[in-house]
């Protein structure tokens, strides 16, 4: 800072022709611009100016070193302004990462990159658990509830599991209307990427050890082929509901068993705990808690 100091008196004193009105400028002393620059010069090892009692000019060395050190201070004050720019400008790179269920979540990420066009999104779907700062991750939106301390999270919403089928699975065999009766049905399961663990169907209302004796006709790491083959009648499985309002509401799947799931998913958006944070992240931060589930539910 003492290099920077000592430029610029440099140049305003080339400016202003004189350290009388250089210090003038500054707020200091003639005599305090006068060894500013003895020091500045001794440190070169160089003569920047010439001087009289009438006047005071450039040396060679001087003309030479004044174009470098107004390149700095431009520089320094261009830097400067892109700082004050993106504290009130959202732009920039935006890398989030979404779980599997994010899919629909596209028409509300549309439209916040409609609001702000600055902002590119880099896009991460996984249901592994991530490493939010090693994975350089602006913003990450999970379920649960964070551990982290170096982390910070807002509630977004919840959504509530539904066990579904396909019309046409059920021809010839009963509804369910018991958790038990589920051990005389196909069951598609959803197992967790990161640990291998089969996902627990949330039943709150019975004693039925579920988890240990359901079947598993098919079993997935990804929501999509669950889907999928629940779509074309291949059995029963536990999903959220917000990715299936299409679907229930068209009558191309059929819910069982409501009123044994009442444990709902609840979804929070994560990002480094930080005193300052970034134009960019708060803009998505807010406009997520503020849409995401309030859009989902329109569409439902």
């Amino acid at each position: 800072m003492d290099n920077l100091s000592a430029l610029n008196i440099f140049v305003v004193v080339n400016n202003a022709g004189s350290f009388t009105q250089a210090g003038k400028h500054l707020g200091i002393s003639a005599s305090a611009v006068s060894k500013s620059i003895s020091r500045f010069e001794q440190r070169l090892g160089v003569r920047l100016f010439h001087r009289s009692t009438r006047t005071l000019m450039l040396t060679t060395e001087g003309v030479v070193f004044l174009r470098r050190c107004r390149q700095i201070l431009n520089e320094i004050e261009s830097a400067e302004m892109e700082l004050v720019e993106l504290k009130s400008i959202p732009k920039g790179r935006l890398r989030i990462s979404l779980p599997s269920v994010g899919t629909k979540f596209m028409s509300v990420l549309g439209e916040f990159a409609r609001q702000y066009p600055m902002i590119n999104l880099d896009i991460d779907y996984s249901d592994n658990l991530v490493d939010i700062i090693k994975g350089d991750f602006d913003a990450v939106i999970r379920t649960g509830n964070p551990k982290s301390s170096g982390l910070t999270a807002r509630r977004i919403g919840e959504s509530r599991r539904v066990i579904v089928g396909a019309p046409h699975y059920f021809n010839g065999i009963s509804l369910p209307v018991h958790p038990e009766e589920l051990l005389q049905h196909k069951c598609l399961r959803y197992r967790f990427p990161h640990n291998g663990k089969l996902d627990s169907w949330p039943f709150q209302l019975t004693d039925f050890p579920y988890d240990n004796v359901l079947p598993m006709n098919m079993v997935a790491n990804s929501l999509d082929p669950l889907i999928s083959f629940v779509e074309q009648g291949f059995g029963l499985a536990c999903l959220p509901e917000m990715v299936l309002y299409e679907q229930i509401n068209s009558g191309k799947l059929i819910t069982v068993l409501d009123d044994y799931l009442t444990d709902p998913m609840v979804f929070h958006i994560v990002w480094p705990s930080s005193r300052f944070l970034s134009p960019k992240v708060r803009v998505f931060i807010d406009f997520i808690v503020d849409n995401l589930f309030q859009s989902l539910a329109r569409e439902a």
